[in-house]
């Protein structure tokens, strides 16, 4: 599906907007860490803009139609300004890593401005060790995370010397910007390509009422434990507090192959893995704030693609979230690691994500009022304590301009009353995670790091002592 000019937002991307607010940014991003000197600012922008093509949305605004009757369009831009959106600075001598995450909090604690296309790149020079950084940073209704990755192939290469991007060779002409007219029209081509395809799905289901009836049924049973989930709320916690609009940032580095060996070990999953390390940090942050933490379960909402393998090159967010628990109360590292495990396991055998799914679809007949509504409700409070999302990344190395890509790191974001985001990437055998708090609530979120650091260690110890015991 081309991004195009009119084109209608979907129900899911429409809730990142309704949900933003003064102190919850709905953007998300990274950071990344480049080796040698940073190439000049035209060479930069050159390099940007020769591949903007690949991805027309990045030149698209939002566009609203009278009286706000439905979602939001995207439109062409017709004063976009590349020069706008990707900005240039340096860090003060030293350069250092600390330097770096400071900067990307404050970055990350400025919203996007609507009236243009909702992206920011940054290029920071004086990186120490001859290296530079860039900071993505982009509104969540544009772009989700699996998505994310697919878009990075504006800026990087899988090789030093890649060869010639292939384009038109015309400058791009943006469309006029529409009337009312144009806009309301667009918003009823949407909801009929919406209603076509629940056509489509009703002739299906006449077609083949067996499967309709199954798939009603799976359908229902999840609705149902979505329902359940909510009548059951997330402990009250030091993470889930008014929140402000400032941020702190905070990187934590490990490699792949640490969590594939507790993996291998032990059994799971390496995203088992992560989410145990992550309540072993949180059991330590409660412990540290001297808060209790018998039977205390905390509850994650872990964002799960649906894309599907044809739709990887298509704009608009195509994820579902589910409410993993992290059994805070449970102290042996790897009595907490079979639980999650097992928890996981049940809830991908479960129906949440299919009934997730058919409420997100639901929603694109929704009006912008009740679906307003509904966003907020999937980040309520009540539901969940904080966001862990596990970003799957290339396991070979990117490169820009000819220079190596050596670390990745992801941003994540903070809904209303949510001091506390964790965002995890896999890139070319690394494992990194970024933490993303609320500035005044988390004065003491290097401590989480350096905690999440030490629980992968402490497992990954007990896998080489399991590896090194007989049978």
């Amino acid at each position: 599906m081309p991004q195009r000019h009119l084109d209608r937002l979907t129900a899911v991307d429409a809730s990142f907007l309704h949900q933003e607010g003064p102190v919850s940014h709905m953007h998300i991003g990274g950071v990344t860490i480049v080796e040698g000197p940073p190439p000049s600012m035209e060479e930069f922008l050159g390099q940007i803009r020769m591949r903007l093509h690949l991805v027309p949305r990045y030149r698209h605004k939002l566009a609203y139609t009278a009286l706000d009757s439905g979602r939001p369009v995207w439109i062409d831009d017709p004063s976009f300004n590349l020069e706008y959106h990707v900005r240039h600075t340096a860090l003060p001598s030293p350069g250092t890593w600390e330097q770096l995450q400071e900067l990307t909090a404050r970055i990350f604690s400025q919203q996007l401005d609507r009236s243009k296309p909702l992206w920011e790149m940054w290029l920071i020079e004086g990186l120490e060790d001859d290296r530079f950084a860039l900071i993505t940073k982009t509104h969540h209704s544009l772009i989700d995370g699996i998505a994310g990755i697919d878009l990075a192939t504006v800026l990087f290469d899988l090789s030093p010397d890649p060869p010639p991007i292939s384009h038109s060779g015309r400058a791009w002409q943006p469309h006029p910007e529409p009337g009312a007219a144009h806009l309301v029209a667009a918003g009823l081509i949407g909801a009929f390509r919406a209603g076509v395809e629940l056509a489509e799905g009703a002739i299906d289901a006449l077609t083949h009422p067996e499967h309709a009836l199954a798939r009603a049924r799976e359908t229902a049973e999840g609705v149902g434990e979505i329902v359940w989930a909510g009548l059951n709320p997330a402990p009250e916690t030091p993470l889930n507090v008014p929140i402000g609009p400032y941020r702190r940032f905070v990187g934590v580095t490990s490699e792949l192959e640490d969590f594939k060996a507790v993996k291998d070990a032990f059994g799971g999953t390496v995203n088992d893995v992560v989410l145990a390390t992550v309540t072993g940090a949180l059991r330590s942050f409660l412990l540290a704030r001297k808060r209790h933490t018998e039977g205390v379960e905390l509850r994650a909402l872990v964002p799960v693609s649906v894309r599907a393998e044809d739709q990887h090159h298509t704009a608009g967010n195509r994820i579902v979230v589910m409410r993993g628990p992290l059994p805070v109360y449970i102290a042996d590292p790897l009595q907490r690691l079979r639980f999650v495990s097992k928890a996981m396991d049940g809830l991908k055998e479960s129906k949440q994500a299919l009934g997730a799914e058919m409420i997100a679809g639901a929603q694109n007949f929704a009006p912008p009022t009740i679906l307003a509504q509904a966003s907020r409700l999937n980040f309520s409070t009540r539901l969940f304590n904080l966001i862990v999302t596990n970003i799957p990344g290339p396991q070979f190395p990117l490169y820009v301009l000819g220079r190596e890509m050596q670390q990745a790191m992801p941003v994540a974001f903070l809904p209303e009353n949510h001091a506390l985001a964790i965002a995890i990437m896999s890139y070319n055998g690394q494992m990194n995670f970024g933490l993303l708090g609320d500035f005044d609530a988390l004065p003491d979120i290097d401590s989480i790091g350096e905690d999440i650091a030490r629980e992968l260690a402490t497992l990954v110890s007990l896998a080489r002592e399991s590896a090194a015991t007989p049978a």
